[in-house]
C-alpha cells in the first residue's frame, strides 16, 4: 500500500480554498547512522536538503527527537559555534538548501526541551526535545516553547523517568482562519506492566501510554484556541491499539491518514512509519479535529521502500494536506475532544 490522493475528491472542480500542507518527523537525533548514539553533520545535511526538495514545501513541520547540545550532538557533529543548537543548524542547512534550488520560500523555529541527562552543570550527556518548523506566511498568535505541558506518566523511578511533553503552537493562517498544532512524543509501554509481558501486541498498549493519552486530550481541549486543529507526533502506538482508539472515539479525534486511505486498522499498520531490526510498526499519526477536510498524503512512503527519507531515520515522515475551511464557516462552533 502507498500514500495516494483520496480518489472521491475532484479538487479541480472545488472552489480555491486554502490548503495546509504538515508534515511530522521523528529525525532521532540526526543520528540515525550511529543507530542513535552520536549525531552526524551529514545527516542534518541530507534531512534539510530532503526537506528543501519537498514540493509543494510543507507548512508546518513538526519533529520528534531534536537536540540542543550535548556530547551526543556534537561528538561527531563539530559545531559552528559554541552556542549552535541542533535546530539551529538545521535551519541554517535547510535555508541554504531551498536558495540552491531557486526558492524564495523562508520558515522560523520553536524548540520545545523535554529532557536532560546531564554529566556535570555544564555538560550534557544528551538532550531530548520537539520542534515545530512554520513557513513565515503564518503568523503565531501563542506558543509553549518556554514551557511545554507535561504529559508523563510516572509511578517508579520517578527521577530516571524521561519526560514527554506537548509542544502547542496557535497560528494565524493567511485565509484569516486561526489553527492549532500540537506535537507531541509519548513514552514506550512501561516494562513494568503485566501487559507488556502477556500480550501479543505491545505499542499503545501500555496502561502508562493510555494515561498519557488521556493527558494529552485534555490538554488539546484546554488550551486549542479554534475549532480547527492538528495533533501530531511519535505515538508508539499502532493502529487499533488502545492509545489510538481512546484518542478517535473518546477524545473525537480524526486518523487522517486512515480516513484518506479508507483504510481498516489491520491496512493501516500493514503501512509501517517505524522500523526496528526486522520490525516493521505504525507508530507515527496525524490526528485532527473533525472541521478540517484531509485531501492527500502524497510525499508519504512506507518505511523500508524508496523515497527521500529513506535511510535517513529509523521513522519516516507522514506528510499530509487539509482544507482549511472558511472562518465564516466555522462562526459559533467550537470542536474539542472530550475530557
Amino acid at each position: 500500500m502507498s500514500a495516494t490522493p483520496c480518489p472521491a475528491g475532484d479538487e479541480a472542480s472545488r472552489p480555491s480554498t486554502p490548503v495546509l500542507r504538515v508534515m511530522t518527523y521523528n529525525v532521532r537525533y540526526f543520528g540515525h547512522a550511529t543507530r542513535g548514539i552520536a549525531t552526524t553533520s551529514a545527516a542534518i545535511h541530507r534531512i534539510a536538503r530532503s526537506l528543501a526538495h519537498l514540493s509543494p514545501l510543507p507548512d508546518l513541520i513538526c519533529l520528534q527527537e531534536v537536540e540542543t547540545q550535548s556530547l551526543r550532538s556534537s561528538t561527531m557533529n563539530p559545531q559552528w559555534h559554541p552556542e549552535e543548537t541542533q535546530l539551529e543548524r538545521l535551519m541554517l542547512e535547510f535555508h541554504a538548501a531551498l536558495a540552491e534550488s531557486g526558492r524564495t520560500e523562508r520558515y522560523f523555529a520553536y524548540y520545545f526541551p523535554a529532557h536532560t541527562y546531564r554529566l556535570t552543570m555544564r555538560t550534557n550527556i544528551y538532550t531530548t526535545g520537539l520542534a515545530v518548523i512554520a513557513r513565515d506566511t503564518l503568523q503565531v498568535d501563542h506558543h509553549n516553547a518556554t514551557q511545554p505541558h507535561d504529559i508523563t506518566f510516572r509511578r517508579r523511578v520517578r527521577r530516571l523517568k524521561q519526560t514527554r511533553i506537548c509542544a502547542h503552537v496557535s497560528f494565524r493562517h493567511p485565509s484569516g482562519q486561526t489553527l492549532d498544532i500540537f506535537n507531541t512524543h509519548l513514552s514506550l509501554p512501561s516494562v513494568f506492566s503485566r501487559e507488556f509481558w502477556t500480550g501479543q501486541a505491545r505499542m499503545g498498549f501500555g496502561p502508562n501510554q493510555l494515561e498519557e493519552a488521556r493527558v494529552l486530550a485534555n490538554f488539546i481541549q484546554q488550551e486549542q484556541r479554534s475549532p480547527l486543529f492538528v495533533v501530531v507526533g511519535d505515538f508508539n502506538a499502532l493502529p487499533g491499539s488502545p492509545v489510538d482508539r481512546y484518542l478517535r472515539e473518546e477524545a473525537g479525534l480524526v486518523d487522517a491518514f486512515s480516513r484518506v486511505q479508507r483504510v481498516s486498522v489491520e491496512e493501516a499498520r500493514a503501512f509501517p512509519t517505524a522500523g526496528f531490526m526486522n520490525l516493521r510498526m505504525h507508530l507515527d499519526h496525524v490526528y485532527s479535529s473533525p472541521g478540517l477536510e484531509w485531501l492527500d498524503f502524497e510525499g508519504t512512503h512506507a518505511f523500508g521502500r524508496r523515497g527521500a527519507f529513506a535511510g535517513l531515520s529509523d521513522h519516516v515522515p507522514l506528510i499530509g494536506r487539509c482544507r482549511v475551511p472558511a472562518v465564516e464557516a466555522l462562526q459559533g462552533t467550537r470542536a474539542s475532544p472530550a475530557a
